[in-house]
């Protein structure tokens, strides 16, 4: 399904393997899924396909325990699809898949921060995927991903309501929802 929503008329064996990775992280297999995905990270190297490193390093993050490891995934993930707009002379906008990942992107960047204790930052990625989103299509994938935006707005006003971070560093001892629109 992904192969073809990026035009690809072959399937990708690299796509294939992340949706295995994926399939088992959500039947509960974090710790296999996450050593898979190191092994293929491994492969792919850091001059690998900036689209493949963008996903790959997108569901990677969802496997980590530690939030900063989390973080540094997600920033990763970033930072590839910028490489893989960049590599295109009409920037992202020419790519379905990556224009569809940029609000999950600066979401899941926002929830980091949030659970960094880091609102000012989280806010920003915050209005980064409201504004990401506004391509989006009028669809399930668009809905799911608008809803946990107002969700991560709402547990942000929260944050800012209860006050400071509690000791294991959680505004208001809350912490945002991880994982996929």
């Amino acid at each position: 399904m992904v192969a073809k929503r990026q035009g690809q008329a072959a399937p990708d064996a690299v796509l294939t393997r992340i949706g295995q990775g994926v399939m088992l992280h959500h039947a509960g297999d974090r710790a296999e899924a996450r050593d898979r995905f190191l092994v293929l990270w491994a492969e792919l190297g850091e001059h690998g396909d900036p689209l493949h490193r963008c996903t790959l390093a997108h569901y990677l993050a969802d496997t980590q325990d530690d939030p900063g490891d989390e973080l540094a995934w997600d920033l990763r993930a970033l930072a590839a699809a910028e490489e893989a707009a960049a590599a295109r002379p009409t920037g992202y906008e020419g790519i379905p898949a990556l224009r569809a990942l940029y609000p999950s992107l600066h979401l899941n960047l926002a929830a980091d921060y949030a659970r960094l204790a880091r609102p000012d930052a989280a806010r920003t990625h915050l209005s980064r995927a409201r504004g990401a989103a506004r391509t989006l299509a009028a669809d399930p994938y668009g809905d799911k991903v608008r809803a946990a935006i107002r969700n991560m707005e709402l547990l942000l006003d929260e944050a800012d309501e209860a006050g400071a971070p509690d000791e294991e560093g959680e505004a208001g001892g809350w912490g945002p929802p991880r994982g996929h629109p």
